[in-house]
């Protein structure tokens, strides 16, 4: 992997520090099963929502990561590496037809400026469906597009086998992480923004150190002495 990577393992969670496309260029062809991603829109909308520097939004300070998509290559990489594909934003990406569209309906007035609905263009062949779901908690977010562990565990539920590799290329808050750890599914997340991996990381592991129904507890040895 190239000079300064970090990685860290939680489970069967790798979690890596570092440029998406100097990742994928090392990966095999078809190295995953499903990739679940949510690149950068474009649209300008770290204006008033950033990295987290506290807990509250006003405490934000600004993280320039939304100014222009990904490039074609990056497209390419994606679908060389993996079989299929979830990408939310899709609406902004030149992708070719798609059937199966999602929509993440957030339960928002439709009185509201911003979106009410998220769309993620899919490589599947089936019907579109629809998620419903309130957004994020914007009190406790960690990065400005989060989104909901129970939509990434609605989407592993429909789109992925059991024992199938999931990838996440662009990682944010670490939701598709803790969705995979709580349903079993290996994943390797990557984040290049070391605010946001350190945040997420904190999330991940005092997620997955939570007893699950008839699991023992799993603490991780640096949380041993939290608070829980």
């Amino acid at each position: 992997m190239s000079d300064g990577m970090r990685i860290e393992h939680i489970g069967d969670a790798v979690l890596m520090l570092g440029d998406c496309m100097d990742v994928m260029r090392e990966m095999p062809d078809k190295a995953f099963e499903l990739a679940i991603v949510d690149p950068p829109y474009g649209i300008g909308i770290n204006h008033n929502m950033g990295r987290r520097a506290g807990i509250r939004p006003s405490e934000y300070t600004p993280a320039v990561w939304d100014a222009s998509i990904p490039p074609p290559a990056y497209f390419r990489e994606l679908m060389r590496v993996s079989d299929n594909q979830i990408i939310w934003g899709g609406n902004y990406f030149p992708l070719p037809p798609t059937p199966c569209w999602v929509l993440w309906d957030k339960g928002f007035s439709p009185d509201v400026t911003f979106a009410q609905f998220e769309m993620a263009w899919t490589s599947f062949l089936s019907s579109a469906k629809k998620f419903d779901h309130t957004s994020a908690d914007p009190i406790n977010r960690i990065h400005p597009t989060q989104k909901v562990v129970a939509l990434y565990k609605w989407l592993l539920s429909r789109y992925a086998k059991p024992g199938d590799k999931i990838l996440d290329t662009h990682g944010g808050s670490g939701s598709s992480v803790v969705a995979c750890l709580d349903m079993g599914y290996p994943i390797t997340w990557i984040e290049k923004d070391e605010d946001y991996y350190n945040a997420a990381l904190k999330r991940i592991e005092i997620a997955y150190q939570q007893p699950r129904l008839f699991d023992e507890p799993r603490i991780l040895p640096q949380l041993q002495d939290l608070p829980l």
